[in-house]
C-alpha cells in the first residue's frame, strides 16, 4: 500500500519560557547559561516549610497570549500537583494546571507550501496552561554518571496545547513557526530555541481516512524545525510501515536522534492518571478580573493578522506580500518605518526593496533585520529617489550596496558623491541612441527583420554609453520611435 492510502494526525504540545526576569515561584534568576546549581533557591528544590509565591508577570504574559490567539481567559484557574519521580525533579511533583488552565480554546492561522501550491489553514488550540520547569539531567559531562543541574527548575513555561488538526509534517512545521513568530512578537517568550526556551513534543498517529484515530506515540523535545518535520516524516513512515506488516502501535513517548534520523522509544505513555493530578495546597486559585484583562488588553501591540489586513487594505499590497512582510515583528517593524519615511504612495516599492535586496544581503550576513546597517529611513531616501527619477532601479542597486558598506549617510549623498545622478535630458539621450545606431546596424535591421531581442540589444548599448545614467523609460521610448520612424 502507498503512504495516500493512510491520513496522518499530528498535534503539537509547545513550552515557550516566558521572559520573565525570575521564577514562577521563587525570586530566583531566570538567566541562561549560569554555573550549575547557582541559580536554585530553597523554594526551587522544596526544602521544608518554603512556600511559592506566583509571579504576576507570567499570569500577565499568559493573558498576552490568550488575547492574541482568540481564546477564552479563565476568570478563574487552579493550579495543581503533577506527580512522578525524576532526579532532576527534587520535589517529587511539577506544579502545573490541569482541569482548570488559564487559557481555553483559541486558534492560529498559518500558511502552508509555497506559490501557486501555498494554502491557508486554521488549527485549533485546545489550551494554554502555567507551569515549572524541572530541572536538567547532564549526561555527557560525566564519567559513568550523571550530573543534575536545577537553575531551570522552576523558570516559567507556558505549555500550548494544539487540537490534532495537522495533516502532514509541513503543516506543523508551519504551526510551531507561526507560535514561534507569535509569542515573539506580543514580547512573552524570546523564542531561544538552542537554549530550549521554545519546545516541541510532536503527537503522532496514522489511520485509514476517515476511520477513528490511531494511537499516538509522543516525540519529545524537539529543538529545530527541521527536526521536527524529519522526526514526524521518520515516525509517519515507522508506523504506517509496522501496522502494514501486522503489528500494532503501542502508545508511547519516544526521542528523536538527529544523527540517524530516527525515533526510539523512551518509556510508555503515562496517561493523566498516572500523574496523581491534586490542586496544590500552597498555591491559592488564580483569579483574573475584567479589569486585569482589559488593562493587558490595552498594552498589546497590533498583531500580526490586523497588520496583514491592513497593509492589503489600505496600501494595496497582495496577500503574498503582507504575509511575508508580517512573518516576524523585525521585519514587520522595519518595513513599517521605512514606509512611515517613505509615504504610503511607496509603500509597494517599500515591500519590494525589504522582501528583495535588504533581505537577500540581511540573509547572507546570517544577521537579524533590526541589525541591519541600511536604516529604515536610508532605504526610504534610496526608495524616494528612483520613484521621483533621480536614478533608475540598477543605479539605486549600486547606491543600496553603497549604504550597506557605509560609505554615504543617505542616499542622496551617496547619488551627488558618485555622480549618479540619472540623465532625463532628451536632447542628451537622442544624441546616445544615434551614436548607438550609427554602429550597430546590423542590430538594427534585425528589429526591422522582427527580432525584439535586437531591440533589447540596442536598449543595452545605449544604458552603456549612458554608464547607467539614461533613464530607461526615455530610451526605449526615443529609441523605438527612431527605429520605426
Amino acid at each position: 500500500m502507498s503512504r495516500s492510502d493512510w491520513e496522518v494526525v499530528i498535534g503539537l504540545e509547545v513550552h515557550a519560557q516566558l521572559n520573565t526576569a525570575s521564577k514562577i515561584f521563587s525570586g530566583a534568576s531566570t538567566a541562561f547559561g549560569a554555573a550549575p546549581n547557582v541559580q536554585a533557591c530553597a523554594v526551587d528544590i522544596a526544602l521544608p516549610g518554603v512556600l511559592p509565591v506566583l509571579n504576576r508577570g507570567a499570569v500577565e504574559r499568559a493573558i498576552r497570549f490568550g488575547l492574541a490567539i482568540g481564546a477564552n481567559v479563565a476568570s478563574k484557574s487552579v493550579f495543581a500537583r503533577k506527580n512522578y519521580f525524576y532526579p532532576d525533579l527534587p520535589k517529587g511533583y511539577q506544579i502545573s494546571q490541569f482541569e482548570l488552565p488559564v487559557v481555553q480554546g483559541g486558534e492560529i492561522t498559518i500558511r502552508v507550501g509555497e506559490g501557486d501550491k501555498a494554502y491557508e489553514k486554521t488549527v485549533q488550540l485546545t489550551r494554554a496552561h502555567l507551569e515549572e520547569d524541572a530541572g536538567k539531567s547532564l549526561h555527557e559531562d560525566f564519567h559513568g554518571m550523571s550530573g543534575i543541574d536545577l537553575n531551570r527548575a522552576g523558570t516559567p513555561l507556558l505549555e500550548i496545547v494544539s487540537e490534532p488538526d495537522m495533516r502532514s509534517s509541513a503543516e506543523a512545521v508551519a504551526y510551531a513557526r507561526a507560535l514561534h513568530a507569535l509569542v515573539r512578537w506580543i514580547d512573552i517568550c524570546d523564542g531561544n530555541m538552542q537554549e530550549g526556551s521554545f519546545r516541541c513534543d510532536a503527537n503522532v498517529s496514522v489511520r485509514r481516512p476517515g476511520g477513528p484515530l490511531g494511537t499516538r506515540r509522543e516525540i519529545k523535545n524537539l529543538n529545530s524545525f527541521r527536526f521536527l518535520q524529519q522526526a514526524i516524516d521518520f515516525e509517519v513512515q515507522w508506523q504506517i510501515d509496522t501496522i502494514e506488516d501486522g503489528g500494532r502501535i503501542q502508545q508511547a513517548t519516544v526521542l528523536f536522534d538527529p544523527d540517524t534520523g530516527e525515533t526510539r522509544m523512551m518509556r510508555s505513555k503515562e496517561d493523566a492518571h498516572d500523574y496523581r493530578y491534586f490542586p496544590d495546597p500552597d498555591l491559592l486559585p488564580l483569579v483574573i478580573s475584567p479589569e486585569w484583562k482589559a488593562r493587558v488588553a490595552s498594552e498589546m501591540p497590533e498583531l500580526p493578522g490586523a497588520m496583514k489586513a491592513r497593509f492589503m487594505e489600505q496600501w494595496g499590497l497582495s496577500a503574498y506580500d503582507a504575509t511575508t512582510l508580517t512573518a516576524s515583528k523585525e521585519v514587520a517593524t522595519f518595513y513599517q518605518a521605512t514606509v512611515d519615511a517613505a509615504g504610503v504612495a511607496l509603500a509597494k516599492p517599500c515591500a519590494n526593496w525589504v522582501m528583495g535586496d535588504l533581505a537577500a544581503r540581511v540573509n547572507k550576513a546570517e544577521m537579524d533585520i533590526s541589525a541591519s546597517p541600511v536604516t529604515p529611513a536610508q532605504l526610504a531616501g534610496l526608495v524616494a529617489r528612483i520613484a521621483d527619477g533621480t536614478i533608475s532601479n540598477n543605479i539605486g542597486k549600486k547606491v543600496f550596496e553603497a549604504l550597506w558598506n557605509r560609505e554615504g549617510e543617505s542616499a542622496d549623498a551617496i547619488i551627488e558623491a558618485q555622480g549618479l545622478r540619472q540623465t532625463n535630458d532628451a536632447g542628451a539621450i537622442e544624441a546616445m541612441i544615434d551614436e548607438v545606431l550609427a554602429a550597430n546596424q546590423k542590430s538594427v535591421e534585425e528589429f526591422r527583420a522582427g527580432k525584439d531581442k535586437a531591440f533589447n540589444a540596442l536598449v543595452g548599448q545605449v544604458m552603456k554609453a549612458s554608464k547607467g545614467k539614461a533613464n530607461p523609460a526615455q530610451v526605449n521610448e526615443l529609441l523605438k520611435r527612431k527605429l520605426e520612424g
